[in-house]
């Protein structure tokens, strides 16, 4: 971290801890020079930085201000889903999503894309293109079913950080997360089995169960610290469940980080009840806060885990290069990838582990934690700037995904078919659930930086949610200002 960056944070904190009060003069850039011992240059920079993340206003010939904030919304509250056995719907809606990545000039505001175009990944570009041309035979030909040993020792030393110790042999590399995820729930349960999954959780998660004829019960969840293990319990005790999926670092959508009291007491429902955790951890090494949280697999001494993960959300996508640590269940994991692929395409696998062995991806890693914690922050702003009352957004911990919850009578599917004729495209609510809840939810994403087109195009979601909301018959109220807060102008929740 550079020093403008250094002194930048440390001001963002005392503007958040109240230090520096709304519309209080901040220090003049030479005051700042001597308290710190960093150079005029420095701090401009700071301001400058600062000022992009909207958190300080510059004004002529008097200096820069902290910017008047509006009033935060509160987080959504716990979700409450039917908790009974359901099969999964929303297919068309899913492939709806996908369609509309091919169309170039519609913006993907909800897209699970990370940010592609940052220079750390310079290196891997030169790496794939070395590999190519040295006309290795292995790159035609099919690669060993557990994957390339070199890659999968990698994996091994970077599942450190997140608390395993496992060796090259407890990993299979697979075709991304996904296929991770797939033969995973293949390896647990048969066609006719219920599998317990957070609610809202992953849609790809959701057709995989319903490609495989298994049934979801949905469990509430918080949007701070996750799948209720209470519900949780009671629905093990009613229903026959085979395993539970959860994504407890840097969920999809929610964005929280699971507590560790928490995951060690998941885990150990699951013993008492003989069940599986297939646990996904695609996003885990985007937490914010270093070292990244622990994952239920590093508590996990009988196998019982299935740790899923990949490089596409950290690097990208397009290397289709993932993994599994299956435990107790590797040869049924072994046979399910067997069935589905039967082994993983090897330059990119090749190319992945020469990015991790020369120091490559933890680099990328720390800019990309880095940019998507200054660009939650910038986006979360103009969220509150342009989206009326009552609503309800989740405070991400890790990753670059926001949940947004409007009344319950607002309809977010109707409103995305008016957005795609302004050429803009948000991920509905109601892809996140088995039967279709939450239509009064969208995921935004805030992986790409901040750019005049996002502003206008969130700019023109947050008056389409207005009207929207108006339709409905909900009362609109704009947020206030915190300095009209304290001087007891506070306006009404809508």
């Amino acid at each position: 971290m550079t020093r403008y960056q250094h002194l930048a944070d440390l001001l963002a904190g005392r503007i958040e801890q109240g230090l520096y009060r709304s519309g209080e003069r901040l220090p003049s850039v030479r005051i700042l020079s001597t308290e710190h011992g960093v150079s005029i240059s420095t701090v401009q920079q700071a301001y400058h930085l600062l000022e992009e993340r909207q958190l300080i206003t510059p004004q002529p010939r008097s200096g820069y201000f902290v910017t008047p904030r509006k009033a935060e919304p509160p987080v959504p509250p716990l979700t409450r889903p039917a908790q009974r056995p359901v099969e999964i719907t929303q297919w068309d809606a899913v492939l709806d999503l996908l369609n509309a990545r091919q169309e170039k000039d519609v913006l993907q505001l909800g897209s699970g894309m990370p940010d592609l175009n940052q220079p750390t990944l310079k290196p891997l570009w030169k790496i794939m293109s070395r590999i190519g041309h040295q006309q290795d035979v292995r790159m035609l030909n099919y690669d060993n079913i557990y994957g390339l040993p070199e890659l999968r020792e990698q994996i091994a030393r970077l599942a450190i950080d997140g608390g395993c110790h496992l060796t090259a042999d407890e990993i299979v590399v697979t075709t991304g997360c996904h296929e991770a995820l797939s033969v995973s729930i293949r390896a647990v349960c048969q066609p006719g089995d219920i599998v317990a999954v957070e609610s809202p959780t992953f849609h790809g998660t959701m057709q995989s169960l319903r490609g495989f004829g298994i049934k979801a019960i949905e469990i509430p969840t918080d949007s701070e610290t996750g799948i209720s293990l209470e519900a949780l319990e009671l629905a093990f005790e009613q229903w026959p469940i085979k395993a539970v999926v959860v994504v407890p670092n840097c969920n999809n959508p929610l964005g929280f980080i699971m507590p560790e009291p928490r995951k060690r007491a998941l885990l150990a429902l699951a013993q008492r009840f003989d069940v599986a955790i297939v646990e996904d951890d695609v996003y885990g090494e985007l937490a914010y806060e270093y070292p990244r949280p622990p994952t239920i697999k590093s508590f996990d001494d009988e196998g019982r885990v299935l740790l899923c993960s990949s490089f596409s959300k950290t690097v990208a996508p397009g290397l289709r290069v993932g993994w599994v640590v299956p435990g107790r269940y590797l040869d049924r994991v072994l046979h399910m990838k067997y069935i589905v692929t039967g082994s993983t395409a090897t330059q990119t696998q090749m190319a992945a582990a020469e990015f991790v062995r020369q120091g490559y991806y933890p680099a990328h890693l720390r800019r990309m934690r880095q940019q998507y914690q200054r660009n939650l922050e910038i986006f979360t702003h103009w969220v509150r700037h342009y989206f009326p009352c009552g609503i309800c957004v989740t405070r991400p911990q890790g990753g670059f995904l926001m949940w947004i919850e409007l009344p319950e009578a607002f309809d977010s599917v109707r409103l995305n078919k008016e957005l795609r004729e302004a050429k803009l495209q948000i991920a509905v609510g109601s892809l996140f659930s088995a039967s279709g809840k939450y239509r009064n939810c969208l995921r935004l994403s805030y992986a790409q930086p901040f750019t005049d087109r996002t502003g206008i195009a969130l700019e023109i979601l947050g008056a389409a949610v207005e009207r929207a909301m108006e339709r409905c018959g909900i009362k609109v109220h704009h947020p206030v200002t915190s300095t009209d807060e304290e001087e007891g102008r506070v306006s009404e929740r809508g």
